[in-house]
């Protein structure tokens, strides 16, 4: 097996990808620095088009990662290693969960931890009425649990497998080797996957930055810090929250993310751990088993949910998708690149069962927690005509929740630093991948083309925020699903690569190999076992008609056996009981011998169809 790739630190950047993503994002700014009104324009008529003709896509596909993952976690391919076969994890488990989980998830559960039960409870969801509880927390956890991890589990695996399995480059495009070749994954197809991949990331990571710069615009009105925040406040969070990222994105993966990481998840545990305790305590801890048994029981009819659907009161099923079910797969989407490769980068000597599952598992554990306390107390308060809702902006709604308790300026203040450092770590990682994409797969990026690429995406989030005006958070989630569109199909080609590939893992191979040569054992010795009885009843035969024959006196004539009871001298005669007692023996000893034949092929057989041991019969 060929060892990881070393890092080159004279890997090229590959200007066409960079010229190119570039070109795309400038002419993007520009367009809507120029003509914000006409940009938001083509962002809404382009949207209407891919929800009514492609929201279908985004709805099954969604549903098809996530069975997709638990089947290759639990199928033969779960004990290959994404490395050697020796090799130990790279980081520790902790360490490992919390950045994943800082990079994938952090800025979203707190913009949307309180806004989207809430919202949901009050307007209901497509098939249900409003003040729902169960329906509103089944929809909540639908669009943050199993299937955007999938997303990043199904991209993180097939760049981790081909990168530190087999060598291959740490780029999107190698993970389609198995699919259209090395040649393919090297020329024009393979530089289009990875322009579409950064371009996604782009646009991806611009719609958080935008996100977070309008809830800590929002915090700052909140606490009083400023008052009545417009544009170039969210202007200013957007270069202070750019400055951060890019410093933090020239420390390295080692220190500047896994230390963040580790203080996002203690600050932010914290922070749940307060509003547990000064909140609605049982209410929030009957809401997390409520929550998932709605999500379960209703899984199958949110995932069936289309524009054709029934509505909620207050919106059409297509109106509700638009806003919601398909703007989250395509923010996954759009944020699967940069995840997907960070994860991977993270998880060098798991395997995969373990990669897979702890990606699923653990992450979204923690978001139906957090979703129940922050999302449980909202909807309690709700209830009790306490209402945070407030004007209904989202971003706003975090803070009017932190403001009912008791330290609610303090509180209102860690929330912001928590978006700060959350969107420092996404960021971070999505610049480092992306400049990782532009040269050539190295490892670690040269800083340059890091600083370009978050660069860029600052731009992008500046620009989605002035063009949307009064609408910029709808603005945000219209371009994000418009440029993440595209990414569906790549997705969709990458799960039929990955299994192409797992087929011929060295370890699979020598599995087939294995079993084929038990396969082959197990024929031979059913073969030989036959062989051995037609022997052994050709013996006994044999030996019938010799003692016969030596009963009647000619030893060349061949003597019926006696029947019982028959009379005469020759059915007491002594030679005749020795022959019948010799033939018994022998015919028992046939059958024994019969039954050890048939014994040891049937464990041949159970041998060939157990998994292969690894490094038995290893192909040389």
């Amino acid at each position: 097996m060929p060892p990881p790739p070393a890092d080159d630190a004279d890997a090229p950047v590959d200007w066409i990808i960079t010229g190119v993503v570039a070109v795309v994002t400038l002419a993007i700014v520009v367009w809507g620095l120029l003509a914000p009104d006409n940009f938001a324009s083509f962002a809404t008529n382009a949207l209407d088009f891919v929800v009514t003709d492609f929201g279908w896509l985004f709805v099954v596909a969604g549903t098809v990662f996530v069975f997709f993952a638990l089947a290759v976690a639990f199928s033969r391919f779960g004990r290959i290693k994404l490395g050697q076969n020796n090799e130990q994890p790279e980081f520790h488990t902790l360490s490992w969960i919390a950045m994943m989980f800082a990079a994938g998830m952090g800025i979203g559960l707190m913009f949307y931890g309180v806004a989207e039960p809430l919202n949901f409870f009050r307007g209901g969801v497509p098939g249900h009425g409003d003040h729902e509880v169960e329906s509103a927390f089944a929809s909540t956890l639908f669009h943050w649990t199993l299937h955007p991890w999938s997303i990043y589990a199904i991209v993180g695996l097939s760049i981790a497998y081909g990168t530190f399995r087999l060598g291959r480059k740490q780029l999107l495009s190698s993970a389609f080797i198995p699919l259209i070749g090395v040649k393919g994954a090297e020329g024009p197809v393979g530089k289009i996957v990875d322009i579409l991949a950064i371009i996604a990331t782009v646009f991806g990571t611009a719609a958080s930055l935008g996100l977070g710069a309008l809830q800590i615009g929002s915090g700052l009105g909140s606490t009083g810090i400023v008052h009545n925040p417009g544009t170039p406040v969210l202007l200013g969070v957007i270069v202070v929250l750019g400055v951060a990222y890019l410093a933090s994105a020239a420390s390295g993966v080692g220190k500047g993310i896994q230390w963040l990481s580790n203080f996002n998840m203690v600050l932010a545990g914290l922070l749940a751990l307060f509003v547990l305790v000064v909140g609605p305590t049982v209410v929030s801890l009957n809401t997390i088993p409520t929550a998932v048994g709605s999500y379960f029981d209703q899984f199958f009819e949110m995932a069936g949910r289309t524009a054709d659907s029934d509505g909620t009161p207050t919106k059409t099923a297509a109106e509700w998708l638009s806003g919601n079910t398909i703007f989250y797969w395509a923010w996954w989407i759009s944020w699967s690149p940069f995840v997907g490769m960070f994860v991977a980068r993270i998880s060098r000597g798991r395997t995969i069962r373990e990669f897979i599952l702890v990606v699923l598992l653990v992450p979204s554990a923690v978001t139906v927690v957090w979703f129940s306390v922050f999302g449980g107390s909202a909807v309690e308060a709700e209830k009790a005509g306490h209402s945070v809702f407030g004007d209904g902006n989202a971003e706003k709604q975090l803070f009017s929740l932190l403001d009912s308790f008791p330290a609610g300026t303090v509180t209102s203040v860690i929330a912001m630093i928590l978006l700060a450092t959350f969107f420092i770590t996404s960021a971070d990682s999505a610049s480092t991948v992306m400049g990782t994409m532009s040269q050539n797969g190295r490892l670690i990026a040269d800083r340059r083309v890091t600083v370009l690429c978050g660069a860029l995406t600052g731009l992008i989030a500046a620009v989605l925020l002035i063009s949307g005006k009064d609408e910029a958070l709808t603005n945000l989630q219209n371009v994000t699903i418009i440029a993440a569109s595209p990414f569906v199909v790549i997705i969709i080609a990458l799960m039929v690569s990955l299994v192409k590939g797992l087929s011929n893992d060295p370890m699979y191979l020598d599995e087939k190999e294995q079993r084929r040569f038990g396969l082959r054992l197990a024929r031979e010795r059913r073969l030989q076992a036959e062989d051995d009885a037609r022997e052994q009843r050709r013996r006994q035969r044999d030996e019938r008609r010799r003692h016969a024959a030596g009963g009647s006196g000619d030893v060349d004539m061949v003597v019926s056996p006696v029947p019982a009871g028959a009379s005469g001298g020759q059915a007491g005669h002594p030679a005749v009981e020795e022959a019948v007692e010799a033939a018994a023996a022998s015919a028992e000893a046939a059958a024994t011998s019969a039954e050890e034949a048939r014994t040891s092929a049937e464990q041949a057989q159970q041998w060939a169809e157990r998994p292969a041991r690894r490094g038995f019969l290893r192909r040389r």
